[in-house]
């Protein structure tokens, strides 16, 4: 293991890594990119369970309308709509954070950005996985879930430690240097 440290901060901003590579996002050199977004996170969150719920809610009243029309044939359809649920949940997820803005739709409108620590943007696989393991995380460790966000510079919440990811304020981040071509 060893300490890394990018030059430019006196010796007070590195990361220990086992690689030694520091992390893209320092609290400490940039704290604007962490201002707020605690708070921000969770009324994004809020909007996604209401992006989310609206299409699940649709389907139950599909499903029970279509049981009375069909003398309570269609009501078979109830099986599926919690695995549905699931499976909503994990694409939408999976899409948006996978998506060129790297964000759910809570996420955009509160301006938050999820990003891997080394900052490249999030794919789908690590969108599904970021919320899977966040509703696990919740369901057994509800409150150390939250409190973890609240002692560290980055605000990240125990799944991010897990799978490597931070969330930052999108209108702050300094656009990425793209590679010059040469031919």
């Amino acid at each position: 293991m060893s300490y890394s440290d990018s030059g430019n901060s006196g010796g007070q901003s590195g990361a220990w890594r086992s690689d030694g590579a520091a992390h893209a996002y320092d609290p400490y050199l940039h704290p604007e990119l962490f201002r707020g977004v605690a708070t921000r996170r969770v009324f994004a969150f809020l909007i996604d369970m209401v992006v989310i719920s609206v299409p699940v809610i649709l389907g139950y009243l599909f499903i029970a309308v279509f049981g009375v029309v069909t003398l309570g044939l269609g009501w078979a359809l109830f099986w599926l709509a919690w695995p549905a649920s699931v499976v909503w949940a994990i694409v939408y997820y999976g899409a948006c954070i996978g998506g060129p803005s790297s964000a759910t739709i809570g996420m955009r409108v509160m301006d938050l950005e999820l990003r891997t620590w080394y900052g490249a943007p999030g794919y789908f696989v690590l969108g599904a996985t970021h919320a899977v393991l966040f509703w696990v995380t919740v369901s057994f460790l509800s409150p150390f879930v939250v409190l973890v966000g609240l002692f560290n510079g980055r605000r990240r919440l125990l799944h991010d430690f897990v799978l490597g990811t931070v969330l930052i304020n999108n209108s702050v981040r300094a656009p990425v240097p793209q590679a010059t071509r040469t031919y």
